[in-house]
């Protein structure tokens, strides 16, 4: 399902920078899409760390062999030998516990995130071991659809930002967000289209 605000976004982002308005309209017919509840989500972002993508999917579809369910009922009940035997390596296994153990236990309760700000949500989220404020982002972006997020250390954002107002040249941390400024309230958007002008297909997370 489409985000309620992304055709307003796509016009206002157009409207207010040439260089996202010819990407918008190159990709005329896709969209951002949920991509599930955050437990399952955020799972899925603790396996694929640092491994390559392929590595990761392996011991995801393994993992997704070992559990009922990926929840954190389930992932709680596996224990560690059962995580382990699906190549996850002992420190993602603690990671995984701590973050089953904290849904689970009602310490994170993705429904009061609603009433939460962005930064709210991630303070709480970097509490989580094997969490990082990037990760955090991506939750609020692909799970949580906030409109207004700005991935400063996404390597992506910095490539195609660099190659598409730089000419190639390095932005700073400082020079992206000045560019990005123009973007509000729309920073999730004009990032997920420049992540489109290096890669047309949308990559899960």
């Amino acid at each position: 399902m489409k985000p309620a605000y992304w055709d307003r976004a796509k016009r206002e982002l157009s409207r207010s920078d040439p260089v996202l308005g010819a990407i918008i309209r190159r990709y005329p017919r896709i969209h951002l899409v949920p991509r599930g509840d955050p437990f399952h989500t955020l799972a899925r972002s603790i396996v694929g760390q640092q491994i390559s993508v392929k590595a990761a999917q392996s011991v995801w579809n393994r993992l997704l062999e070992a559990l009922p369910a990926v929840t954190p009922e389930h992932a709680l009940e596996a224990g560690t030998q059962r995580l382990l035997a699906c190549g996850l390596s002992r420190r993602k296994v603690e990671y995984l516990a701590d973050l089953a153990g904290r849904f689970a236990s009602g310490r994170i309760v993705p429904g009061r995130w609603q009433t939460m700000g962005d930064e709210e949500v991630i303070a709480e989220l970097v509490e989580v071991r094997g969490i990082g404020r990037w990760t955090a982002e991506m939750l609020l972006i692909f799970s949580l659809l906030r409109p207004d997020v700005l991935p400063v250390d996404d390597l992506g954002l910095q490539r195609s930002v660099s190659i598409g107002y730089r000419g190639g040249r390095k932005v700073s941390e400082a020079g992206l967000r000045r560019i990005a400024k123009s973007w509000a309230p729309w920073r999730s958007v004009a990032t997920w289209y420049l992540w489109r002008s290096l890669d047309p297909l949308p990559v899960e997370y």
